[in-house]
């Protein structure tokens, strides 16, 4: 059994008393098998990018794990910092959603997954990349960066729920949205289109949940969504067929397998185009580059793990 030591990533956005809580639990499961470990705790979301570097850092002089507690965007984060590091990764995942952990069969509790990493086996993962930068779950132009944004603003005003998430997503919708003109290179095509969002997959769990074929993905391959112009009326149907689970029967989809995906707005005079990966929110300049990262993720995960299903 591995005797390396942990160095956890802690992020304490969501709240003091929940983040002691988590910090404890986390503490108290790897003090209780004798297992060396540290907590970088984050209170500063800004700050979230540097402390990840400074854990996996220590981790490489010390043969350590890197862990990340919190969100999908924390998660995110804190793979973007030890993605080539040679260092292995290990998740506490405490978001929301918690595509990631579920798609890999990573408990939301705290102690149970930290229990699990002191015998974890390691899985190599595919991970995404756009302009560089790691997305686990997805990444997106367009309307769905935006409605992320709306989101984490009804979160502020109503707390954190999947309920608040599917009034974010109405108010998003009736605001309305001008869709955007991008040219797509694929596989040395070039085509040129009007889109509302153009949507890209890395999380076989979330993409058959709203009723897409995840074929690939996880074997080379991300999975393109691209949303075409359509009503406010047709929008809010698409919404909840996706709920529903049956995105990939709805009219106005297009949806297509990717390793290689550049994207470049019509108009010249956009030279930087609003970005979500992992549900975090960035400005990246153009041409957009959609790609399967060269190296995986060493990713630690539970050996009775049983990784989630849209079924």
């Amino acid at each position: 059994m591995s005797t390396a030591p942990f160095y956890v990533v802690l992020n304490a956005g969501s709240g003091q008393s929940e983040a002691e809580i988590t910090s404890r639990a986390i503490a108290d499961a790897f003090t209780a098998a004798g297992r060396a470990h540290e907590i970088f705790r984050v209170d500063d979301p800004q700050k979230l990018g540097e402390i990840a570097q400074q854990a996996v850092a220590k981790a490489r002089q010390n043969a350590g794990i890197v862990v990340a507690a919190g969100g999908d965007g924390t998660l995110n984060a804190v793979a973007q910092a030890t993605l080539n590091s040679g260092c292995q990764f290990g998740a506490i995942p405490q978001g929301t959603f918690n595509y990631f952990g579920r798609a890999h069969g990573i408990s939301a509790d705290a102690a149970q997954a930290a229990h699990a990493l002191l015998s974890a086996r390691v899985n190599p993962v595919q991970v995404g990349l756009v302009n560089g930068r790691v997305f686990l779950v997805n990444a997106s132009l367009g309307l769905y960066p935006k409605l992320l944004e709306d989101r984490e603003e009804q979160k502020k005003k109503h707390g954190r729920s999947r309920l608040v998430a599917a009034w974010a997503a109405l108010v998003t919708i009736f605001r309305g949205y001008r869709p955007m003109r991008i040219k797509l290179e694929r596989d040395g095509h070039m085509h040129q289109l009007r889109s509302v969002t153009l949507f890209v997959g890395n999380n076989r769990l979330q993409l058959e949940q709203i009723g897409l074929e995840a074929d690939g993905v996880d074997d080379g391959k991300l999975s393109a969504i691209v949303l075409r112009p359509l009503s406010t009326l047709s929008l809010l149907w698409l919404v909840v067929q996706g709920a529903m689970g049956k995105l990939g029967q709805a009219s106005g989809v297009e949806r297509f397998t990717l390793t290689k995906l550049v994207v470049t707005p019509s108009s010249r005079l956009l030279r930087r185009l609003k970005v979500a990966t992992d549900g975090e929110i960035s400005w990246m300049d153009t041409p957009i580059e959609f790609s399967v990262a060269p190296e995986p993720l060493l990713l630690l995960t539970p050996i009775d793990a049983i990784p989630e299903t849209a079924g």
